[in-house]
This record gives structure tokens, sequence and C-alpha cells, in this order.
């Protein structure tokens, strides 16, 4: 995979950083609430509804998923990997990468601390690692350094992140 091909570019601005799920589930939901809110202006009303809440709702979860900065996170985990003290000789970015994203988006997806989640993000490694060689038990000391830098550098506290 190119630098390019991870730079999560919007579809619509070309700017580096979009995070299609938040995008996608903010949508879905703003254009139920839409729906809901236009029954009272009959079919016209629901299609207006729609449309505003799914635009409305695709910002909002942009938004909510861009607090952690995919492009920034991939950056700086490229450059500091080999300086980190669960660095194997031998492996590469690529073996990595996989778990720093499970740490980043765990983070940005869920309230509270690594460890509530770790069995979590655990038994979803094997569909998230893709050619990465490291089992979890490998995997886990990247996500859980990139969960705390998020931690760090987003919101400190962790609140409002259930989606």
């Amino acid at each position: 995979m190119s630098r390019e091909d991870t730079l999560n570019r919007d579809p619509i601005s070309d700017e580096p950083g979009a995070h299609p799920i938040g995008t996608g589930i903010g949508a879905g939901g703003g254009a139920i609430t839409g729906a809901a809110l236009g029954l009272a202006g009959g079919p016209v009303g629901v299609a207006v509804g729609t449309v505003i809440g799914a635009v409305v709702g695709g910002l909002a979860g942009k938004g909510a998923a861009e607090a952690v900065n995919p492009t920034a996170e991939d950056a700086y985990w490229r450059d500091a990997y080999v300086g980190e003290p669960y660095y194997t000789d031998g492996l590469g970015y690529d073996d990595y990468a996989p778990a720093y994203r499970t740490g980043y988006e765990g983070f940005a997806a869920r309230s509270g601390d690594f460890d509530s989640y770790d069995a979590e993000l655990g038994a979803t490694w094997d569909s998230r690692r893709g050619s990465s060689r490291l089992s979890w038990d490998e995997a886990r000391p990247a996500s859980r350094a990139a969960w705390e830098r998020a931690r760090r550098q987003y919101d400190v506290d962790n609140t409002n992140r259930d989606l």
C-alpha cells in the first residue's frame, strides 16, 4: 500500500483525514432522524427530512470519527515504531500498522480504557491484521500504545465515544 493510499481522502474536498465509517454512521442516523421529523410534512417532508438529516448526520459523524486523525496517527507511528520497546527486529511497519489502527480506531469508537476492550479487540484481530505477522499477543502492546497516544492527543478523559 502506498503512502497516498493511507491518507483517507474526503471524496468531496479531497482533504486527507476523512473517515468514511464515521461519516456513514452519522449519515445513516441523521437520515432516520430527519425522516422521522419530516413525517408531519407528509411524503415531501419525509424526503426533505431524510436528505437534510443525512447531510447533517454525515458531517457530525465525520467530525466525531475524525477526532482521531488517521493520517496523522499513521505518519506518527510510521516514524516512531522502531523506537518502541515492543519492536522486534526484522518486522516492518506493515506488521505493526494494523495494530496501531486497531488502537486509535478503538479509542475513537469506545469509552473507557484499553483494558476494558482488550478481549474484544483481540477477538477481531484476525479479521483486521491483513498481512501482519503479529499474533494478538504480539500486537497488543502496539495497539495499547496507539490507544494511549490517541487518548493523550485527542481526548484526555475519553468521553462521548460510544457509537
